[in-house]
């Protein structure tokens, strides 16, 4: 038995995420919760001939037994920006709904894998864990910032410049955080390895940092990325489920993670950014979450200065995090 539950799932990415989870089979129960619309994208999804039971939980009041004994929750819930809204408003909001959501998950499911999607992950990961850790639940091992989009779109758009790169195969290392400035990727360290010129590697860091912008633009300001963020989230979730459940050993993803939740390998990491509570790396997932944290590995002149700039902004993005759940 594996129970799942989506927070937000009635929304733009909640939708599509929702459907790449029913359509996994080892989900036995999936719950999807909302605000608003959840009975209906439920009873859609349950007529989908895939084993997983999927139930609908509505507002407040039926948030308790969507989590009940989870052992996944997404969290892609919050609001779009609104014309007049600033950007502090924005995340006083989303921030809000995070940890409304993390405090519920903490008395219902403490020992669930929580997978971050809702933005700025840089900062609503530090909520869920100041939560987790207000409430003597919290485990670092098992709170993730899913930072798959990054790599998703670093794959495809190598590709897009190398014909000769298969997009699915190959694998660029992200670093750092998960917003513009803060997203570091290493494609020095592409696998199958790739050779690229200086001025093809900063065309495509500046591509995969602002990449969000290009369906922003394309969607005409009615909406950003949701598809490709739902295909991200449900592949990272997979990850963890086939390391969980199936014990499948050896599954590396980029993830934004407490670098505690490795002691070993962890503090390696914390001296070369700064001493960050939270960086995004690659992480080597198993039964009880984070297995292993890899260290960054080289970089080029080129990603040290990157990096630089990632630490900075990361500081004070995940301050903010723990300040918002300090001065309640």
């Amino acid at each position: 038995m594996f129970k799942v539950t989506v927070c937000g799932a009635a929304g733009g990415i909640g939708q599509p995420l929702s459907l790449l989870l029913k359509l996994n089979t080892d989900i036995t129960h999936l719950a999807l919760y909302d605000i608003v619309n959840a009975p209906g994208v439920a009873a859609d999804l349950s007529h989908i001939n895939t084993p997983a039971k999927v139930t609908a939980h509505l507002k407040d009041a039926e948030l308790p037994n969507a989590l009940a004994d989870a052992d996944l929750v997404i969290i892609p819930a919050g609001v779009p920006r609104k014309p007049g809204m600033t950007r502090d408003d924005l995340f006083k909001i989303n921030a809000g709904i995070i940890r409304g959501l993390a405090q519920a998950a903490a008395v219902n499911c403490p020992k669930a894998f929580m997978l971050i999607i809702s933005n700025p992950v840089n900062s609503t990961v530090p909520i869920v864990a100041e939560v987790f850790k207000a409430h003597g639940v919290y485990d670092p091992r098992r709170i993730f910032g899913v930072t798959t989009l990054d790599v998703v779109r670093a794959s495809r758009f190598v590709a897009d410049i190398k014909s000769s790169v298969d997009p699915i195969s190959t694998r660029v290392p992200i670093v750092g955080g998960h917003s513009g400035p803060t997203i570091v990727p290493l494609l020095s360290q592409i696998q199958p390895p790739v050779e690229l010129t200086t001025e093809e590697i900063k065309a495509l860091t500046q591509r995969i940092q602002y990449g969000g912008d290009e369906v922003v633009k394309a969607k005409d300001g009615a909406g950003s990325a949701t598809l490709s963020m739902a295909q991200a989230g449900a592949r990272f979730a997979q990850a963890v489920i086939s390391a969980s459940v199936r014990g499948t050993t050896g599954i590396v993803e980029p993830s934004f993670v407490a670098l505690t939740a490795d002691p070993k390998n962890g503090p390696a990491v914390q001296g070369q950014v700064d001493g960050l509570a939270h960086f995004a790396v690659p992480v080597e997932l198993g039964k009880n979450g984070v297995e292993k944290i890899h260290p960054i590995g080289p970089l080029s002149d080129y990603e040290k200065e990157l990096l630089s700039v990632a630490v900075k902004d990361l500081k004070s993005n995940i301050q903010k995090g723990v300040d918002f759940v300090a001065n309640l």
